[in-house]
């Protein structure tokens, strides 16, 4: 099968674990953009390359497309870009000669812009440094309430702010458009940072209006396109160690826990059922009152139960915290059977099943399956998600120290994998949130 993938942006998430994903089946050929040519924190991609290589692919069975990235340079650059409606549009009607010339399946996403409830303009526009919160409560009076609180924004900011916000979305009902013509094969309008109320909420809510699908989530929801467009339907039952708070919401989620792994099994184009009938046991360690957050110093009550390995195929979405392992699951994992189908603990919960999901789907109906790529998948995940995210990040190490402290952590993961690699990391944009697991 043939796969053309437009990612987000070139973080490790976006890039590398899309291709680790489907080497673990030798059938599966997936085409990428050049790294360099993807946008990062700073830099927009550059779109007149990707449709160049668009372009020149062979023929092929699906594209998975990140539209942010062809329309705007990325998902922080939707945010940023300061392009009109006009210039967005003549680009996109361009992408949509391209694509339709190639005849291939598209799996396609957009994000509705994020408001963040913050000062932090990292990903943002400058001025979000010291207008972040006081834009998120303007949007949420005015949805909520229909007037502002009080006025805390400059009109030229809220001016421009509400250009970007309204350029976006005028964008997407574009696509909307392509969708009802039957231009994708499927269409997703991602959300995330969720509140109650704002604009990004009444914006989802009219897209739902107009027929669009809405989906709470963002960094996933290409492994979850990319999974859907995989030929073959698995069924899932999902389990959860605490059942009787599967009702409660994650961090940066406006669903409970239990409609995200139901939505996110669906995305993905697999089956809920019961234990008996699964292909796949997809096991959720999640929390009790709240999720908590290693990095935020917002503890929750971790694991206090047994593990024990099950006997038929599982996998294991740790979503106790939000950025991070739980340690005390982890420490009870001995090693890893035949039936493991895959563990993460990435980010927030949407981001975690998207990407478990999509690595066991491949895996369960892999036709030429490589056990090395799955067992890098593993390697890469609890190396990121248990050793770098939930233990060592937080003593803010420079690049020397990741690599020194990294190596304490390294023989666990071995023995859970039953394999021992040859391993270096970075740090690819200059920051804490994401380490890259590069194998040598």
């Amino acid at each position: 099968m043939k796969i053309g993938f437009v990612p987000i942006d070139n973080r490790p998430v976006c890039y590398t674990l899309p291709k680790l994903i489907t080497e673990i089946d030798e059938n599966i050929e997936l085409f990428l953009p050049d790294r360099e040519w993807l946008g990062d924190l700073t830099k927009y991609a550059n779109t007149e390359k990707i449709f160049d290589w668009l372009k020149n692919l062979p023929k092929l069975d699906a594209i998975v497309l990140s539209l942010d990235t062809v329309a705007y340079g990325g998902l922080i650059s939707s945010r940023r870009c300061t392009d009109t409606y006009e210039e967005i549009k003549e680009k996109i009607e361009k992408l949509k000669e391209i694509l339709s010339e190639k005849n291939a399946k598209i799996y396609a996403f957009s994000s509705i812009m994020r408001i963040s409830n913050n000062n932090i303009n990292e990903e943002e526009k400058e001025y979000w440094a010291q207008y972040g919160k006081k834009i998120f409560n303007y949007s949420y009076c005015i949805d909520k309430f229909g007037t502002m609180c009080k006025k805390e924004v400059p009109d030229e900011i809220l001016e421009d702010y509400l250009q970007t916000r309204n350029r976006n979305f005028e964008i997407n009902k574009i696509y909307l458009e392509w969708q009802k013509e039957g231009f994708f094969q499927t269409l997703v309008f991602s959300k995330d940072d969720c509140a109650e109320y704002g604009f990004n909420v009444q914006e989802a809510k009219a897209l739902e209006k107009l027929g669009g699908f809405v989906k709470t989530g963002a960094d996933e929801i290409p492994l979850s396109l990319l999974s859907r467009a995989i030929q073959g339907e698995i069924k899932i039952a999902p389990i959860f160690l605490e059942p009787k708070y599967k009702n409660l919401i994650s961090n940066y989620e406006d669903v409970s826990i239990e409609k995200s792994v139901l939505g996110q099994i669906d995305l993905a184009g697999c089956k809920v059922t019961d234990m008996d009938s699964a292909d796949i046991l997809l096991f959720i360690n999640n929390f009790i009152d709240h999720q908590g957050e290693i990095v935020m110093q917002v503890n929750t009550e971790p694991f206090d139960g047994i593990w024990q390995t099950p006997s038929k195929p599982y996998m294991i979405a740790d979503v106790r915290f939000a950025n991070g392992a739980d340690n005390n699951l982890v420490k009870q994992f001995e090693k890893f059977d035949k039936n493991f189908y895959g563990y993460s603990a990435w980010n927030t919960s949407a981001n975690t099943l998207g990407s478990l999901i999509c690595g066991a789907k491949i895996k369960f109906l892999a036709q030429k399956y490589n056990q090395d790529a799955f067992d890098r998948l593993q390697t890469t995940r609890l190396l990121d998600d248990w050793a770098y995210q939930a233990n060592i990040r937080q003593t803010k190490p420079n690049l020397q120290q990741l690599k020194s402290e990294m190596q304490k952590y390294e023989n666990k993961v071995a023995k859970l994998i039953n394999k021992e690699y040859n391993i270096n990391y970075k740090l690819p944009w200059n920051r804490l949130f994401e380490v890259e697991i590069e194998f040598n």
